[in-house]
This record gives structure tokens, C-alpha cells and sequence, in this order.
């Protein structure tokens, strides 16, 4: 069975977490977190995982998607038995720290009035304290596979009590390559218990994982593939790749943007405009899989009191960034694969609030612009910034593959790394048959966001 529905419809939604079979413990912790009514994947699938269905949901970030698991689950887990040393009864993979970070911290908000414990364990950070925290047993654990894996090989953490097994975020973690280590953790869990897969699409690939997963699941599709928010305000601005850490200034100052998640396709470019930004007096920080992890949580913690006004992340870095009304999104960098560029905007624009999202494209870019164009079904805006005109119209592609690269999924585009790679803010130069800005038209002054 599979149940389609508008991220949208969650405003006019008649549903309210009393109707979905909930205990008052969870009802009085989401009443205390100013939640009443449940979006389109919560009303959909609490009752499912409650009645012990697995569950297949594609929906991206924003959609309350981890409230969708974590509720249903912390209701089943109230009422049973405590787990003993070393035991774990609910299992959550994650491909990031942060978004490991983000899941805990909301388990533990719903929780809050229920005598559960939840942990996380990743890597990057001392082992031994994870292992002290998991002798008592642990309710709800969320992990990343890696960790995991060394935690169970030094027997710190046992599988045969789990009950509950979620994926979250399932694309991103084949994309990073876990496939292995999932299946070494599918081989150690007990067969018996209830499986759920979140996804931003149903990819082939994840169909295919599905497949020897999950028991005749609920397919629960919150957003059509690849469909952009109506709440996001689109625009590129055409401009020479060397310049683009320039306009990215110029934006911040001349509109006063207070927050700002800007995108870069490599690491290296990420440090080089976090240091250039902040050099400038515009306090950037840069966040990715070659910062520690003390690194990482402050930069997001900055961004989010607003003592970091700027924060340049990576794709795989920037999954777990959840910031609500987040006002502006720049992509310094398109992304490799379009289906990514639907990902990075889904970032404004949430909950009903207006968003904006501003792409810096370069003429070596036109083929991502175009498939980017072409997967979403959308032309976007072309704006020249006075001052900041292209002089580069016609340039060769730039060379993503690396050698490991492979087609995108969707939309003919080029090809895609497994990792991110260490390669300069702008990319490689070169240019492409086609002009990556179309027809722009001319600002008199730069456009107001």
C-alpha cells in the first residue's frame, strides 16, 4: 500500500496528536515543545509503526519526519521491559554525526516524561565514554554504522533485545558507501522486529534495499520526487567562477542577511570562504567530514544563536542541520547531482515562512544548471548583479567524476564523487558550449532578499 501526500497539507490538517494514539506522557512533552498538529508523514505513520507495520517513507528534511519514527517508537518502548546491560531495544543508523545529534536530542525532548534512556554513539570522539554510558542498557540508541560496529566487536553493546530498527536518511548512507556496513549490522540484529526506511526518494537502489528489508511495508511518499517548495524564492545570479566568494560578500552586506547556509562542493572551498567571510568582518564558520567533532557542534551551535553569521557546509556535512525559518540559502557550488539542489533549498522556506534560495553559476556549471532545470521542471530566474557581470560565456564543463563518479539517477546530469574530494572553493576551471546564465536580465541594484 502506498499513501501520497502534500507537505503542504499539514497547514490545513484537521488531525491532532490526541487522534494518534498516544500516551498523555508523549502528548504533554509535544504540547510543552508548542506541537498540536501532526504534519502529513507524523499523521500517516505513528499509527502505522504503532499497529507493528514496517514502513517505507520518502520524505526529505523539514517534513517532521524524525518525530514520525521517534513518537511511535518511545510509545511502544514505554511499555516494555527495561533492557539489561549492554542491551539496546531500538536501533537508529544515521550516515552523519550531526544528524545522529539531531535525532537524540528530539528523542529525548518527546521523552522527556517517560522513564526511557537514549544515547548516541559516532565516531571522531573517544570511544570509552560511549562504552560507560551503554553498560546500564540503553531504550533508544542512535548511531552511526561505523561505531556501532566497533562498539559490538568490543562486546560493549548486545542486538538480541532489539525491537525496532530505523534507517534514516537511507540514500545518503548508500551514497556514503555504509551498504557493508549495514548488512554487517542487519547479519547481528535478531530476525524478529519491526523495520522502517526513510529516504528522500525511492532511488532504485533503495528499492532494492527495501527488498531484503523490510516485511510487506506501509510506502508512505510525503513530496512528489524532485518538486521544490513553493515557499522558496529561486534565483541565479551568472557570474566567473573566481568570482563568486566576492558576490557571496557583496549579497551578505548589501541585503543585511543575518543567517545565511551557504553550499560548497568541496572541503577545501569551504575552509577557504569561511576564512575569506570572516576576514571581511562577516563571522563564518565551515563545517565537514575533515572537522573534529568539538568543531562541528560549535559551528552549528554558533550558527543557530547567531554568534556565526554565516555557515559554509559541505552536502554530506550539512545532513542533520535542522534550523527552523532558516532565511537563506546560497549555493556557492551547484551540486554534483540535481535531486541535491531540491535537498540544500528544502532548507528555507519550511513551515509556511518564505525562503530564499540564491545560486551562483558559473559558465563551466551550465550542465548542472540545466539538470537541475530539467529534474526540478523549472526555470529559474536569471539575475546579473552590477559589478558583477560574467566575462566567461563559454567554457567546458567541469570534470566531477574523479575516476569514482557515476551518473546521476535523474535528470542526465554529470557524475557524482562517494566522497567528498579536496579540490579548490570554485572548482576546477574551464567552460562549457552553453552559457550557464541563459537570457539574465539586469538589476539595477542588487536584488532586496
Amino acid at each position: 500500500m502506498t499513501i501520497t501526500a502534500s507537505a503542504s497539507s499539514a497547514l490545513t490538517a484537521k488531525a491532532t496528536f490526541d487522534d494518534l494514539g498516544l500516551s498523555a506522557p508523549l502528548l504533554q512533552a509535544l504540547r510543552e515543545k508548542g506541537y498540536s498538529t501532526p504534519s502529513p508523514i507524523q499523521e500517516q505513520a505513528i499509527p502505522a509503526v504503532l499497529s507493528g507495520r514496517d514502513l517505507m517513507a520518502a520524505a526529505q528534511t523539514g517534513t517532521g519526519k524524525t518525530a514520525g519514527f521517534t513518537l511511535p517508537m518511545l510509545e511502544t518502548l514505554s511499555h516494555g521491559a527495561r533492557p539489561g546491560r549492554g542491551q539496546i531495544r531500538a536501533l537508529v543508523l544515521t550516515p552523519t554525526r550531526e544528524l545522529a545529534a539531531q535525532v537524540l536530542d528530539n528523542a529525548r525532548d518527546y521523552s522527556r516524561h517517560l522513564r526511557l534512556r537514549s544515547e548516541v554513539v559516532f565516531g571522531g570522539v573517544k570511544i570509552n565514554p560511549q562504552i560507560q554510558r551503554l553498560q546500564q542498557g540503553v531504550d533508544l540508541l542512535v548511531a552511526t554504522p561505523g561505531r556501532l560496529l566497533d562498539l559490538h566487536q568490543q562486546g560493549a553493546v548486545r542486538f538480541e533485545r532489539v525491537e525496532f530498527l530505523v534507517l534514516d536518511e537511507a540514500d545518503r548512507m548508500l551514497d556514503m558507501g555504509f551498504i557493508h556496513d549495514i548488512r554487517r549490522v542487519l547479519s547481528r540484529l535478531p530476525e524478529r522486529r519491526q523495520n522502517l526506511l526513510f529516504s528522500a526518494t525511492f532511488s532504485p537502489s533503495i528499492r532494492k534495499l527495501a527488498t531484503g528489508l523490510l516485511n510487506d511495508p506501509l510506502q508512505i511518499q510525503i513530496t512528489p520526487p524532485n518538486q521544490t517548495a513553493r515557499t522558496v524564492q529561486q534565483v541565479v545570479h551568472p557570474c566567473d567562477m573566481k568570482r563568486k566568494p566576492d558576490l557571496l560578500s557583496h549579497l551578505i552586506r548589501s541585503n543585511d542577511w543575518q543567517q545565511v547556509l551557504v553550499f560548497s562542493r568541496t572541503k577545501h572551498g569551504a575552509n577557504r570562504v569561511a576564512e575569506k567571510l570572516t576576514n571581511e568582518g562577516l563571522v563564518a564558520a565551515a563545517i565537514h567530514g575533515n572537522k573534529s567533532q568539538g568543531a562541528r557542534t560549535r559551528a552549528l551551535q554558533g550558527f543557530k544563536d547567531g554568534s556565526v553569521r554565516v555557515l559554509v557546509a559541505t552536502d554530506i556535512a550539512a545532513r542533520g542541520i535542522d534550523i527552523q525559518q532558516l532565511p537563506h540559502v546560497v549555493n556557492l557550488d551547484l551540486p554534483n547531482v540535481a535531486e541535491d539542489y531540491v535537498h540544500r533549498i528544502g532548507r528555507t522556506g519550511r513551515a509556511g515562512e518564505c525562503g530564499h534560495a540564491i545560486s551562483l553559476v558559473a559558465a563551466e556549471e551550465a550542465l548542472l544548471l540545466k539538470a537541475i532545470e530539467r529534474t526540478t521542471r523549472e526555470s529559474l530566474e536569471k539575475v546579473l548583479v552590477p559589478g558583477f557581470e560574467p566575462t566567461v560565456l563559454d567554457a567546458p564543463p567541469l570534470d566531477l567524476s574523479g575516476g569514482r563518479g557515476r551518473r546521476s539517477p535523474r535528470g542526465g546530469g554529470p557524475t557524482r564523487n562517494h566522497h567528498e574530494r579536496n579540490r579548490g572553493g570554485g572548482g576546477s576551471r574551464g567552460g562549457s558550449s552553453r552559457s550557464a546564465s541563459g537570457r539574465p536580465k539586469r538589476s539595477g541594484r542588487p536584488p532586496q532578499r
